[in-house]
């Protein structure tokens, strides 16, 4: 990454620390959609951003350091974050389905 050129690895290396503290901004601001919602959906996109920002920043930081294992730890985390969301997902669509069976059977009997 930028050997042979003078000045470059620098540049590279202040890009990227720039992309990390401004992703890391907006993690926290994910953080924040995910706690305050309003809904559930809401949250649970949230939740999958902060999936993706934070294998984003696994991923810059695999490139500043040099370590090719980080990929690998970027590729596990991923495949976690997708079976995270969609358990929520699930869990979420079984909570909803089973407020609305209650409420048709209010209504229903009333």
């Amino acid at each position: 990454m930028g050997r042979g050129v003078p000045g470059l690895e620098q540049t590279y290396y202040t890009f990227f620390t720039i992309v990390l503290v401004f992703l890391a901004i907006m993690l926290m601001l994910c953080l924040v959609r995910a706690i305050i919602g309003p809904r559930i959906a809401d949250r649970i996109v949230a939740v999958n951003m902060m999936g993706t920002m934070v294998m984003v920043i696994i991923a810059i930081l695999a490139l500043m350091l040099e370590e090719g294992y980080l990929a690998d730890i970027c590729l596990i985390y991923a495949m976690l974050s997708f079976l995270a969301v969609i358990v929520l997902t699930k869990v979420y669509m079984g909570v909803y389905r089973e407020k609305k069976e209650e409420e048709e059977k209010k209504n229903g009997s009333v």
